[in-house]
């Protein structure tokens, strides 16, 4: 692997989240034997996307397990901190898009990058400092959502919309044609120019083209992006040496995170 440029890597640690290269050439110092390098870019760029993944859903079971913790009366101060850092690192992945209504079919299409819906409200605008959007109501199942619509006491209204979200947001009444919807994205990952990159395909790392794409996830996960990849790469080559030590790295870590 040829040497970067010094404004290269100057650049590298002003990235918006955790360096893909130092995460590429730490995994190399720890799988390297006789300056061999076990683990190569094409594995690297397969690995490094599920590796984030995998780190970003941690987030949402942690947020429950901190949530019934905290309910639970377990050191609440503790628990709240713990919440309070999930939905600080979460807030990276926080976006809001505007919607309008498919009139194919009849419906709301979810935004492409979504993972996790936050809220959801009508489209409006600010009167007199008083916002005009209205709160909807979430529902996933489709049984109540039929009870909801079956009941004129509960029934919807342009001041009390309620959203079935199935494979497509269905808002009710149907008269609304435009809504916000706050949600977590999917992690993606940031390019050389600041660009992003949604989707987060491979390649994020090339050293032949002297090009890469930051991860997404804030830099302090930068090891656990490290033992994420390096437990996988460890299974990929049944090189018992990599399993053994970020396997022990990661136990470690969990138990120290759980005192």
């Amino acid at each position: 692997m040829g040497a970067l440029s010094f404004s290269y890597i100057c650049f590298m640690a002003q990235a918006y989240g955790a360096s893909v290269q130092t995460v590429y050439n730490t995994l190399q110092d720890l799988t390297n034997k006789d300056q061999q390098g076990f683990i190569t870019e094409l594995e690297f760029n397969r690995f490094a996307p599920i590796a984030q993944l995998n780190i970003y859903n941690r987030f949402f079971d942690e947020l429950k397990d901190s949530n019934r913790m905290s309910r639970a009366g377990f050191n609440p101060v503790r628990d709240k901190q713990r919440t309070k850092r999930i939905l600080e690192d979460l807030s990276y992945f926080s976006k809001k898009q505007n919607v309008t209504k498919n009139s194919t079919l009849l419906a709301f299409e979810k935004p492409t990058d979504l993972s996790r819906i936050i809220s959801m409200s009508t489209f409006g605008d600010v009167l007199l400092d008083q916002s005009t959007k209205s709160p909807i109501e979430l529902c996933y199942d489709e049984e109540k959502i039929d009870r909801i619509l079956a009941n004129n006491l509960s029934a919807p209204s342009e001041d009390f919309p309620v959203a079935l979200i199935s494979d497509h947001i269905h808002v009710f009444p149907t008269v609304i044609k435009k809504i916000e919807v706050r949600y977590y994205k999917y992690p993606g990952s940031r390019g050389v120019d600041g660009s992003r990159n949604v989707n987060s395909l491979p390649p994020i790392y090339d050293t032949s083209a002297n090009t890469y794409r930051d991860f997404e996830l804030p830099q302090h996960y930068t090891s656990d992006l490290v033992y994420e990849i390096g437990k996988m790469a460890g299974l990929n080559l049944r090189d018992t040496d990599v399993i053994k030590v970020t396997g022990e790295e990661m136990t470690l870590r969990q138990q120290a995170e759980t005192f």
